[in-house]
């Protein structure tokens, strides 16, 4: 199947109050181009220099999503154009990208992570860390991000159980973190679910998606 085709049959599923990123790190510009003119406008890149290539060179209606581990010192370099951070794990993070805001004269959306995988390797905050960020007075005072939601990511298991347990319990912190409602944080949404399990992710209360082999094929 093409591109096009594998785009446009995950979207038909897809219910209409979740968001597709189609994730499309290491793929060539034509291959996001396909996606593009079969009307996607979300792409999710894992490394700042490729997503900043890209940017440079395709249309400007496309929103750019930072989906890997983010440097602060690697912030600077998308701070003028991306849509969202989905992978915000610390309060420090959160500074700099303030302060990139402020340099760039926006409020930068982001998702703060959560580790809800057994693996180790995982970056992300557990749900003591996350609340104590948001009742922090040093967070309320930063103006120039947004934070909107919530990012996770399930163990890689073909034990489904697992898999669901863990999406349950990020959806209990979600809701938890909801109630902490201040200028610059509106938490509505929920970041979870992959090519192998976004199925599962939106049945436990996923908003929005990041597909990349499903849509684009393998990664060489």
């Amino acid at each position: 199947m093409t591109i096009k085709e594998n785009l446009l049959r995950i979207k038909s599923k897809l219910p209409e109050h979740v968001t597709l990123v189609a994730v499309s790190k290491t793929k060539p510009i034509a291959d996001l181009m396909q996606a593009y003119e079969a009307g996607q406008r979300i792409f999710g890149e894992n490394k700042i220099q490729e997503m900043s290539e890209k940017w440079e060179q395709m249309p400007k209606d496309i929103q750019w999503h930072m989906i890997g581990h983010v440097q602060t010192n690697k912030v600077k370099y998308m701070a003028s154009f991306v849509s969202l951070i989905h992978g915000v794990d610390s309060l420090k993070l959160l500074e700099e990208i303030n302060k990139q805001g402020l340099k760039n004269n926006r409020v930068i959306e982001c998702l703060l992570q959560v580790h809800i995988a057994e693996e180790e390797t995982k970056f992300g905050l557990n749900e003591h860390e996350l609340l104590e960020i948001l009742d922090s007075d040093t967070f309320k005072n930063l103006q120039n991000i947004k934070v909107i939601g919530l990012m996770g990511m399930a163990t890689f298991t073909e034990n489904q159980n697992q898999i669901n347990k863990e999406f349950q319990h990020l959806k209990a912190i979600f809701e938890t973190a909801k109630q902490k409602k201040t200028p610059n944080c509106q938490i509505n949404t929920l970041s979870m679910g992959m090519s192998g399990d976004y199925p599962l992710a939106i049945e436990c209360g996923s908003t929005m998606v990041r597909i990349g082999s499903s849509i684009f094929g393998g990664r060489s």
